[in-house]
């Protein structure tokens, strides 16, 4: 008796499985590595950094556009955001894709560092795969949609996440409203779930002012610039004993006077304070701004700092962390080909990786989140998005596991197959995740509750940036 009452819900059970991955979406994407391959190609060329993403958006876009979605253009005053919508009524799935590159990271997609000549910017972090990945998983899902089932999936276009905080800005013009769950993932060379808080951070431009005049014929009538940023810096180094140990503070100079000979007249640097809690970062930044205005009086200078991003810590979500564990798992590991297995042996031999078969278990196999050891330490403008709907995020290995992020190595990674078949593994997690929210209301309602408790009823989003406009006009990387 009571092995008859359990078989038909073994059964059905093996059933869904087996359906989900047979059904639409995962029958596209078996039939589209090469449209995703040359598009990821086509933005890593680009290499275009934060909020100047206007090739590899429109890129993005005429695909989603060419598979039946509606496309938003310039959402939240940014031009090169966006949001595709495809299908109707419930539940709403989001996914985010993100498509800038960082600045001086121009790289040849090579097993050695190579820049090319006249350097540039360069995808660093991956995010030519990031977006053709979210793109590619998107469109899957609209494979499944058109088959006549209920639920919409939205594609969020966000740019210049490499400093420039576009999710928050986007998130403050309440771009991310009415969804029931986000998804969302990172090329890595590792494949796990994310389920850290991660650092909240802000970045600071702090400017000082001074008095030029002849560094040895008239030293006496200078007020340098310099020197007040010198001093700041000096005072901000102090302060590290005095944070909390997990806090981070780093800085660079971005702007120190044209010649030795002349007193600076205008100096700047650039700040990011991070912490797991954003009310740390709060306490920091404020105490940097009275140290910066200390430096200005010591010297006889003026001071003006301007807040260029804010991010939030993320607000992880268990339901959605394990469900797309058992995703990571069903897709399984990256396995590369004797070319791509060559390509990545000369590149950890040139960043010196002596246990290469170490390294290269850590794509082969899902670890889990316990044995993630970066995510706790990084900042993303996700963080802000996961206080405003239920978020579940992973990384998938799309690098050769050489370089520490940031790298010549992930560059050159990202610009060819090894690149792709992380990004088309990351869709097929995207699409067996929305798979089991549209057909299982009740994950989307655990989801839920668990967010609406973690978060609080009395949750108000405050932008760490405060109400200035995104800052289109200043590109540092992360």
């Amino acid at each position: 008796m009571l092995l008859l009452a359990i078989s038909p819900s073994t059964e059905a059970r093996k059933s869904k499985k087996e359906n989900r991955m047979t059904s639409a979406g995962i029958t596209y994407l078996d039939s589209s590595y090469g449209v995703y391959d040359a598009l990821s190609k086509e933005i890593h060329a680009y290499a275009e950094v934060g909020y100047q993403e206007y090739k590899s958006s429109a890129a993005l876009i005429a695909h989603l556009e060419s598979n039946g979605f509606t496309v938003e253009k310039g959402v939240a005053g940014i031009p090169t955001a966006f949001v595709a919508r495809f299908g109707q009524g419930s539940p709403v799935i989001g996914i985010m894709a993100e498509y800038d590159a960082l600045p001086g990271l121009a790289q040849e997609v090579v097993p050695y560092k190579c820049a090319p000549a006249g350097g540039g910017a360069g995808h660093g972090c991956g995010h030519n795969l990031l977006g053709t990945g979210a793109v590619a998983g998107a469109v899957a899902i609209s494979k499944y949609l058109a088959e006549g089932h209920q639920g919409t999936i939205c594609l969020f276009g966000c740019p210049a996440e490499e400093g420039g905080g576009g999710k928050a800005y986007m998130m403050r013009e309440a771009c991310f409203d009415g969804l029931d769950a986000m998804l969302d993932w990172h090329p890595d060379a590792q494949i796990t779930v994310n389920d850290k808080t991660g650092l909240a951070n802000v970045q600071v431009r702090f400017a000082f002012k001074g008095k030029s005049a002849h560094a040895s014929g008239a030293p006496e009538n200078g007020r340098s610039a310099l020197d007040a940023v010198e001093a700041f810096d000096y005072m901000m180094n102090l302060m590290r004993e005095h944070i909390p140990s997990d806090s981070r503070i780093h800085y660079v100079i971005t702007n120190g006077g044209k010649a030795p000979n002349v007193v600076p007249d205008f100096a700047e640097v650039v700040y990011y304070f991070r912490n797991p809690n954003r009310e740390v970062v709060r306490d920091i930044f404020e105490r940097a701004v009275k140290a910066a205005e200390g430096a200005a009086l010591g010297t006889g200078t003026s001071m003006e700092y301007e807040v260029l991003s804010g991010n939030y810590e993320r607000l992880p979500n268990n339901v959605l962390s394990d469900l797309i564990f058992r995703n990571l798992e069903a897709v399984g590991g990256i396995q590369y080909d004797e070319s791509e297995m060559a390509f990545a042996l000369e590149m950890m031999k040139n960043s010196g990786v002596i246990d290469t078969d170490a390294a290269l278990r850590k794509i082969s196999s899902v670890i889990p989140a316990t044995e993630n050891k970066l995510s706790q330490w990084v900042s993303s403008d996700v963080g802000n998005v996961t206080w405003a709907v239920p978020t579940g995020s992973f990384r998938m290995a799309a690098f050769v596991p050489a370089g520490s992020g940031h790298c010549w190595q992930q560059v050159a990674s990202a610009g060819m197959s090894i690149g792709t078949k992380g990004l088309m593994a990351a869709a097929r997690v995207f699409y067996l995740t929305a798979f089991d929210l549209l057909t299982n209301p009740a994950l989307v309602s655990a989801a839920k509750a668990e967010f609406d408790q973690k978060r609080g009823a009395d949750f108000e989003f405050k932008p760490l940036m405060g109400d200035r406009v995104p800052p289109f006009d200043y590109q540092l990387g992360k």
